[in-house]
């Protein structure tokens, strides 16, 4: 978004102190690196098509051995001759990826907590070298990854694998971490979903707000306002096209609704299949007919870009992904974080007080207050008593789908009491299963559907509940939580990205891959809740600061 257009959408005192964020966002763009299925041509297809591999993402991952043009010639003569073989013409002209922190040993005579706080070296990487025959887009400082197949940084993951390491006194990697980021901004315009070549056409769920703040907490607000112009350049990647749209119009992942209000979607650039799941997208382009292809690849990739890959919530029909409908919606916790990305822009600017800080601090604040009263006025239904998301061209709630959700607003402090109130009644009612919340009530055999739990929602939803006063509900679902990492942990010596929490027995399926080790999340929501743990067990009674504490 050009530093005009800031102008235009919040204000003309913006201009001053968004100039250099603007500019950041406009130069210093990545080079072009190796990109798998732009360079690699038919082979690129051909490969993934043929299921070489079971997971598609290992040949993305994969590392050609010599330049991309020379493997195209030498791939056009070979499959001309009688008797090639695909699978040994790759094993000779690429390294093969491997699963990240395979090596690992867990000894379950440890705690859990005691587990994790071991496992964080085993799942970081050091600064990247540069590597133009790879998908792989370095960063300057060591960061941390989920584990298994996810070997590179995952946008909105690190929010929640930072809680864990500010339990672990290692706010010294969640900086390196933040300046990654701060670092992705500057030089491709946004925070991608990860840092890899085929990711660079989306996001994630923008929580780099969530987590300067978070930094700020562990150390002081000085050394976190360091971030501020790349939280201004991230917010204007998330605008881009606002002040351009008419009521009932969107643009990229803005959308101004018929009354006028501004709120946001999910969307992705490039309407083809993702090149990590090329074969799976491709297949289910080709069920449909060619006109519809490229609404449902775009659909597809949006989903991805929300995390929520895949669920019920994006789907018209539950048993049909090519029903996805995410373009079309507005999501309630997507716009519960970009409120909290203005409120806290709107306060970095008020602390620092430079010329021109003002201004700005008051135009980011009104924004917040504007998105709240639209987001609670579209997405909030009273019948219910619950949060849904919207469709946007019609207005209408997607009432026959309630997901886990909408616990953002309760942990971003949007609801207003009564709604938080509500909220938890129904949270508790419907979502609470004897190992955490269930993430939809929809078993559609997706991954980001019921019977799975997932860290981050169990996080934001015991949160959310403590800042609305129901620490008791928390505490249980928390409790719940903890006890069935505990118990997988104890039988399997692993820490999974997902968890069945409704057959305590199973272990959690659905989506495009085995659950993966590791992990990440995981690791960071429980030590996370193992401190509020402990808080609560040092204490005589239930005592609500304790129990809730972040």
């Amino acid at each position: 978004m050009t530093c005009e257009r800031w102008v235009r959408l919040l204000g003309v005192g913006v201009a001053v102190g968004l100039f250099g964020a603007c500019q950041s966002g406009e130069v210093d763009r990545a080079v072009a690196r190796y990109d798998p299925s732009r360079d690699l041509g038919p082979l690129f297809h051909n490969v993934q098509m043929a299921r070489l591999f079971s997971d598609s993402k290992t040949f993305v991952d994969a590392r050609p051995l010599m330049a991309t043009d020379e493997i195209r010639a030498l791939y056009t003569d070979a499959r001309a001759v009688s008797g090639f073989d695909l699978t040994t013409f790759v094993q000779q002209h690429f390294e093969l990826p491997q699963p990240f922190g395979a090596s690992f040993r867990s000894d379950i005579s440890r705690s859990m907590e005691a587990h994790v706080r071991a496992l964080w070296p085993g799942l970081v990487r050091s600064p990247d070298a540069t590597d133009e025959s790879s998908s792989l887009i370095p960063l300057p400082n060591e960061y941390v990854v989920p584990g298994g197949r996810f070997r590179e940084v995952y946008y909105w993951d690190s929010y929640f694998t930072m809680l864990g390491l500010v339990e672990s006194e290692r706010t010294d990697l969640v900086h390196s971490m933040l300046d990654n980021f701060a670092y992705l901004v500057r030089t491709v315009g946004h925070v991608p979903n990860g840092n890899r070549t085929y990711y660079l056409s989306r996001s994630q769920p923008p929580y780099f707000a969530a987590m300067v703040g978070l930094y700020a907490t562990a150390t002081d607000t000085v050394q976190a306002l360091e971030y501020l112009d790349a939280l201004e350049a991230e917010y204007a990647f998330w605008l881009d096209g606002a002040a351009d749209l008419a009521p009932g119009e969107a643009h990229r992942r803005v959308v101004r609704l018929a009354n006028g209000s501004l709120l946001n979607r999910y969307w992705d650039d490039r309407p083809e299949p993702r090149p990590e799941s090329h074969r799976e997208d491709y297949e289910l382009g080709e069920s449909l007919p060619e006109g519809q292809r490229e609404a449902l690849y775009r659909n597809i990739r949006a989903a991805a870009e929300s995390g929520w890959d895949f669920s019920s919530r994006w789907m018209r029909d539950p048993d049909d992904l090519r029903s996805l409908e995410t373009t079309d919606l507005i999501p309630v916790d997507l716009n519960s974080l970009l409120y909290h990305a203005e409120r806290t822009i709107a306060a970095f600017r008020a602390y620092r007080g430079e010329a021109g800080d003002r201004e700005v601090s008051e135009q980011f604040a009104l924004a917040a207050e504007n998105r709240r009263g639209a987001l609670l006025e579209a997405a909030y239904d009273p019948e219910e008593g619950y949060f849904f998301d919207v469709r946007w061209r019609t207005g209408e709630r997607v009432t026959d789908r309630p997901t886990l959700a909408a616990a953002a607003p309760l942990y971003f402090r949007l609801a207003t009491p009564e709604q938080g109130v509500a909220v938890a009644a129904r949270l508790e009612r419907d979502f609470l299963a004897p190992g955490g919340f269930v993430t939809t009530l929809i078993a559609s055999g997706q991954q980001w559907d019921a019977p799975n739990g997932w860290p981050p929602l169990q996080w934001l939803a015991v949160q959310g509940l403590c800042r609305y006063d129901r620490a008791s509900l928390a505490q249980s679902a928390r409790e719940r939580w903890l006890a069935l990492n505990r118990r997988t942990y104890k039988a399997t010596g692993k820490m999974t990205e997902k968890y069945d929490v409704v057959d305590l027995s199973r272990r959690a399926g659905g989506g495009e891959y085995p659950t993966q080790d590791g992990f990440g999340w995981t690791n960071g929501v429980a030590l996370a809740f193992g401190a509020q743990e402990r808080a609560m067990q040092q204490a005589d009674t239930i005592v609500a600061p304790l129990a809730c504490a972040a």
